[in-house]
């Protein structure tokens, strides 16, 4: 399973992050893009080269760069910040390529909720970014994924399979979040099993529908047990991200919920025992 290294994006770089969850026997991992946890142009050439080296060095991996979804827009009415956004997303493709990451996690964009612009212009404005984008990542060797979050113009996982089957290209897919996608109302067993073909991974988390958030196994609303057995089926825990986000014993977090996933029949017994044989520890 992927570890998504949100927790630490306040207290530790992600280099760091990354090497103390190495410590405890994880060694895929998905990376946020922010300030100082990680942003490019933060990071030299020779940075670049060394944690590239380092992670070699442990058998780890980087799975994905999240490019987030806050400070940019694909969307915007303005030109000019659409193509911000796409210099700062190909900023981010430009370190996945340095560091041999396949996929970089973007959003769609968002749209203003007063007075807003037509769904036909903002989806225009979108495609339009998107034609320079999916050639940009084909050519660094990278895939986008499309992220459904309640915030954006397209926020459920028909929008985006929509948005990937029009798009018709395989350096376009999806990654699934199924907190955010029970937040807004959908089954998430049944968004999988209706759209794995265009999943390429998985963030899980728990949510109430109350208060939206990113918490542990079993603590929401999500049915684990079925949605074990979907994902077994379709496409496997290797392309799974655990974003369960606690700034606090983050390492105690990932271990309950993993163990919490094992025990709702995920076939997690493997992974488990091969992260403890390497080393890990409980903090």
């Amino acid at each position: 399973m992927i570890i998504n290294t949100f927790s630490y994006l306040w207290s530790k770089k992600a280099t760091d992050a990354i090497a103390e969850l190495v410590d405890n026997g994880y060694n895929t991992f998905e990376v946020p893009i922010s300030s100082p946890h990680c942003w490019p142009e933060e990071i030299s050439a020779a940075e670049r080269s060394e944690t590239k080296a380092k992670l070699a060095d442990a058998g780890a991996a980087i799975r994905s760069l999240n490019a987030g979804g806050y400070d940019i827009n694909l969307a915007s009415p303005g030109a000019s910040m659409r193509r911000k956004s796409i210099e700062h997303i190909n900023s981010v493709i430009d370190l996945a390529a340095a560091w041999g990451v396949p996929e970089v996690v973007i959003s769609p964009g968002t749209r203003r909720p007063m007075i807003s612009p037509s769904l036909e212009d903002v989806y225009g404005w979108m495609y339009e970014s998107l034609e320079t984008l999916v050639p940009l990542a084909k050519e660094a060797g990278t895939r986008l994924l499309f992220e459904n979050t309640p915030y954006c113009f397209a926020p459920t996982i028909d929008d985006l399979v929509t948005i990937v089957r029009t798009v018709n290209d395989d350096a376009l897919k999806v990654v699934y979040d199924v907190a955010n996608a029970a937040y807004y109302g959908e089954d998430p067993v049944a968004g999988l099993l209706a759209n794995h073909e265009s999943i390429a991974l998985m963030h899980i988390s728990d949510t109430g529908t109350d208060t939206w958030g990113h918490d542990p196994i079993g603590s929401g609303i999500i049915d684990w047990r079925a949605l074990g057995t979907a994902v077994t089926s379709t496409i496997g825990t290797d392309n799974v991200v655990l974003e369960v986000i606690r700034e606090e014993n983050t390492l105690t977090e990932f271990e309950n919920a993993l163990r919490a996933l094992e025990e709702e029949g995920w076939p997690l017994a493997t992974d488990i025992a091969s992260r403890l044989l390497a080393g890990g520890r409980r903090e």
